[in-house]
């Protein structure tokens, strides 16, 4: 499920990395947890969390419906 995971998060980085931001894949739990962690600009903004959830977390789970979050570890 790991390269699935990378495979859509390489979609969205783009649209981080215009902001000035990236995103960092840590870990996918056998529970369907995704573990990332935001970089650069998305690291300090305070609409990460609206970033995190409507944007990243919308398109992993349209593409694998076995997602069941996505959770930001500090950096």
């Amino acid at each position: 499920m790991r390269e699935k995971v990378e495979k859509v998060l390489e979609l969205v980085r783009p649209a981080l990395q215009r902001d000035g931001g990236d995103i960092e894949l840590l870990d996918v739990t056998d529970d369907g947890v995704v573990k990332v962690r935001l970089r650069g600009a998305c690291a300090g903004c305070a609409m990460s969390m609206m970033t995190l959830q409507f944007g990243v977390e919308r398109a992993l789970k349209q593409e694998i419906p076995e997602i069941t979050r996505v959770v930001a570890e500090p950096v």
